[in-house]
């Protein structure tokens, strides 16, 4: 009877997947190969010879190289706790806490702070973590148009008599399309209409703002902001997020946030690494410079070709195609010219939207860039792309 049951799933699972594949939504694991055009390492930190030695060094120095449980059972060590101090100066607040992965920093934060009678007003193009933590909050959540200052401000308005907590959540740098959010805006509506702003900077941790210190420092709305997430999986080379607020949240959280409570803490030599990633990011003046330029001249040779780059003011450049199979048909053929490229298709995006989408990390060369726009037209007409939206 077991037999039969767990054949009757997989038969059903079988059936799911053979659904999705006939959408075109079918993905699979691959290693790269490649001149790297989807990669997060922004700052080519992940290949830097200095972190390699620090965390070589790290290991050699630390008692045990596993974290034995969660830090508040005998997970903790003397490693995070200073770490965490030095990235609270780092981002400009009284505090932060590490959590051990971007996912698990804004679900714990947004489901800790926010539960029912509470209301999250979420930017539509936020990241899937924002939207599950939103989600598993049980607080009623508004989504509004992206980037729509007067979506937002209708929907504060219509609930500000509304008892409860109210948060406003948003991306600084949206990750699928590479655009900014209007924070200083943003900002201001949310302090008119008494909600508090969560900001999640995965993609300008590291490439924004002095230092790297992201958008929310660069533009100087630092304690203006009730939480900042700093990733570390991406410009720092890393693994893991420290949600940087007040001391107040810190306890809180580490009260309150199940993804911190019941997660086992990483090794103490991993806080070594992120240390020595911060400190080279912190350094890294040239190479932000280097990723700005490399974006904008991108942008600038992909338009001029007649594809569809969005509103992209960032590192991340999507390239705007509609249909899955053009999108999987050019990546194929761009994989074929000696790119690692990926189409990105619903429901990371939504449905007519699908699209490559441009990574660039600042050990990419001019001369590279400049095939991949070649690589572009050559695929185009191997694929006969002549709708979709990706004539601009």
């Amino acid at each position: 009877m077991l037999d039969e049951d767990a054949s009757s799933l997989t038969r059903s699972l079988e059936k799911e997947l053979r659904e999705i594949e006939a959408r075109g939504q079918l993905r699979s694991l691959e290693i790269p190969a490649g001149i790297n055009f989807c990669s997060n390492d922004y700052l080519g930190l992940a290949t830097n010879p200095a972190l390699r030695v620090a965390l070589m060094d790290a290991i050699s120095r630390v008692d045990r190289v596993g974290s034995t449980g969660s830090r508040l059972l005998s997970g903790n060590s003397r490693e995070w706790e200073e770490l965490e101090r030095e990235f609270a100066d780092f981002a400009g607040t009284d505090a932060a806490l590490y959590f051990t992965s971007g996912y698990a920093a804004n679900v714990g934060l947004l489901s800790a702070v926010a539960g029912r009678g509470d209301i999250i007003f979420s930017d539509a193009a936020n990241h899937a973590s924002l939207i599950d933590g939103a989600r598993i909050s049980g607080a009623e959540k508004v989504v509004f148009p992206h980037c729509d200052l007067a979506a937002l401000e209708l929907a504060l308005h219509d609930r500000v008599s509304q008892p409860g907590r109210k948060l406003v959540v948003t991306e600084s740098v949206f990750s699928m399309d590479g655009d900014l959010a209007p924070l200083r805006e943003m900002t201001v509506l949310a302090k008119r209409y008494g909600a508090e702003m969560i900001v999640d900077e995965a993609h300008a941790t590291g490439v924004f703002g002095p230092e790297g210190r992201g958008r929310v420092a660069e533009l100087g709305l630092v304690d203006e902001i009730f939480a900042v997430v700093h990733m570390c999986g991406k410009a720092l080379a890393s693994a893991g997020a420290f949600v940087c607020g007040g001391a107040t949240l810190r306890k809180y959280l580490i009260n309150r946030a199940r993804t911190f409570l019941f997660n086992t803490a990483l090794p103490p030599y991993f806080a070594e690494q992120i240390r020595a990633a911060l400190a080279l990011a912190r350094g890294a003046d040239a190479e932000r410079a280097r990723l700005r330029a490399m974006a904008a001249k991108l942008r600038e040779d992909l338009c001029e070709s007649g594809w569809n780059a969005g509103k992209s003011a960032s590192q991340i450049v999507p390239v705007l195609l509609g249909e899955n199979d053009v999108a999987t048909r050019i990546a194929g053929e761009l994989g074929r010219e000696g790119f690692a490229v990926r189409a990105i298709r619903p429901p990371t995006v939504a449905e007519g939207t699908a699209r490559l989408r441009l990574s660039l990390n600042c050990s990419l060369k001019d001369e590279e860039l400049a095939r991949f726009v070649r690589s572009m037209a050559g695929a185009r007409e191997m694929v006969g792309a002549n709708s979709g939206g990706h004539a601009k």
